[in-house]
């Protein structure tokens, strides 16, 4: 576990930064009044995702590998990055649609329909908390492992 303990931080602390996101985007108003402008925007939310990567590795590399970490050390730290994260999803996203934004699946199927792209049907069985644990999950499991192979290569010791 003590191998593990910056990576489990970091995952905390992704978690809070996912929170404060929907916090901002409900804030904003992109959960309600202005959803036609959420999948635009919540796609902003890479950047500090990246950004944590970015800062959860170098820590990994100062401080458990003593300033010397290869590529694949960076990668496997990544990868048990991601997981964490992704076992924290399903907390995050009950979180998230039952408090912060209780009517958001209300709101986004009633908008969806309004546009006529999508069905009554198709809406109720894409836009519901249990299956936005489930994309969330392997999202940030499948793009974490992507951007902790992206930051392992830029921050690695080169020889």
């Amino acid at each position: 576990m003590k191998n593990y303990s910056i990576e489990i931080k970091w995952a905390i602390r992704f978690s809070l930064l996912t929170l404060a996101w929907a916090i901002g985007e409900k804030f904003v108003g992109l959960h309600d009044e202005r959803i036609a402008d959420y999948a635009l925007y919540t796609n902003l939310f890479g950047l500090p995702a990246l950004l944590f990567f970015v800062m959860a590795l170098k820590e990994k590399k100062k401080y458990f590998f003593n300033g010397t970490m290869t590529w694949t050390q960076g990668f496997v730290s990544g990868v048990i990055l991601s997981f964490i994260i992704a076992l924290l999803t399903p907390l995050t996203q009950y979180v998230i649609y039952k408090s912060i934004t209780p009517h958001f699946f209300e709101t986004i199927i009633a908008y969806k329909l309004k546009s006529g792209f999508i069905t009554e049907a198709v809406a109720q069985q894409y836009f519901n908390l249990k299956t936005y644990m489930f994309q969330n999950s392997f999202s940030n499991l499948s793009l974490g492992i992507c951007t902790g192979a992206l930051v392992s290569l830029f921050i690695r010791t080169k020889k």
